[in-house]
């Protein structure tokens, strides 16, 4: 195994865990956590370290190891829904860091569309699971969930996220 896959797989191990346990800094209060969207943030985290494979990696495991292990996200269609999202996060987040240039303004680029995609995403699961019925999930409950009920969150991604980015760029 050559040095920089050891790399990944280390960081992405360490990116996993974080999205295992920064949901317990929310509590158990659903709400909470689903406002602050804390598992997103090391998703997104290693797909701009480590690439879109491990990412997408990351971002299909945390959810539904979460699930399997502590029964938050219930499995469906919350963690199900959820591994495609932050799946997807992860990739875009990774494939669009390593394909742009290295400028900070490149880092809010790849940012905000991982962000913008992985919630389009994750309303068409939630929309196909729902039997592709708008009277059980419409643009509504769609708006709600991707965007309203997750701002304080969709603001600590937004700030948070690109100074990690910057910062440990400089190492």
């Amino acid at each position: 195994m050559e040095k920089n896959k050891i790399k990944n797989l280390t960081l992405s191990a360490m990116f996993l865990a974080l999205a295992f346990v920064l949901p317990f800094l929310t509590g158990q209060i659903q709400q909470i956590g689903s406002m602050l969207c804390p598992m997103h943030i090391p998703v997104l985290l290693c797909g701009f370290f480590c690439g879109a494979p491990w990412g997408i990696g990351v971002g299909i495991i945390a959810p539904l190891l979460r699930s399997i292990t502590l029964g938050m996200p219930l499995m469906f269609p919350a963690a199900f829904c959820m591994a495609f999202e932050l799946g997807t996060y992860g990739f875009i987040a990774g494939l669009l860091y390593n394909k742009l240039p290295k400028r900070k303004i490149y880092v809010y680029i790849s940012l905000i569309n991982a962000m913008i995609i992985g919630r389009l995403v994750w309303g068409l699961v939630m929309f196909g699971c729902m039997g592709f019925d708008t009277s059980k999930f419409g643009l509504s409950a769609f708006l709600a969930g991707a965007v309203l009920n997750a701002v304080p969150g969709i603001i600590i991604q937004i700030i948070l996220v690109p100074i990690v980015v910057i910062a440990l760029e400089k190492i």
